[in-house]
């Protein structure tokens, strides 16, 4: 697989039916693993070993209604509190990062109203800020340690 603009993880792989599988610690199985698959992998790990998100907030590719369609987002982090925190849309490391990644995410965001949104590739990653009272955004440095 391709070398990311992350930390390395170890992750459980195996090989079915000429497929290359690698284990979802939040899905808790093992699922096709395709470019994007370990963009999410790999940047579960990232918050999980790097920020201290806690895996049992984690929620990955959950279908969410939005503007009367079924959608399905890439990772969602609720707050201890259990509303959610931070949606994370990601692309496979070949795929440009254009404002279309960010339209989609924003667009499952109006059903969620989550206080971060991250889009990644893998190599280049963008976190913003959402403030609802001002209306309005800011791109953050990096992602926040959990609980910040």
């Amino acid at each position: 697989m391709y070398k990311l603009n992350l930390p390395e993880y170890t992750f459980r792989t195996k090989t079915e039916n000429d497929k290359t599988l690698i284990f979802d610690t939040i899905r808790k199985k093992f699922v096709v693993l395709t470019p994007e698959e370990w963009v999410r992998q790999n940047f579960i790990q990232y918050l999980i070993q790097e920020k201290s998100y806690p895996q049992n907030l984690m929620a990955v590719e959950k279908q969410i209604k939005v503007n009367q369609q079924q959608r399905r987002f890439d990772l969602l982090v609720y707050q201890r509190n259990g509303n959610p925190h931070l949606i994370a849309e990601f692309k496979a490391p070949n795929v440009k990062i254009t404002q279309n990644a960010f339209d989609q995410v924003v667009r499952y965001n109006m059903t969620l109203r989550v206080e971060r949104v991250v889009v990644s590739n893998g190599m280049q990653h963008f976190a913003c800020e959402i403030d609802y009272e001002k209306n309005s955004y800011s791109f953050l440095k990096e992602i926040p340690t959990f609980g910040q």
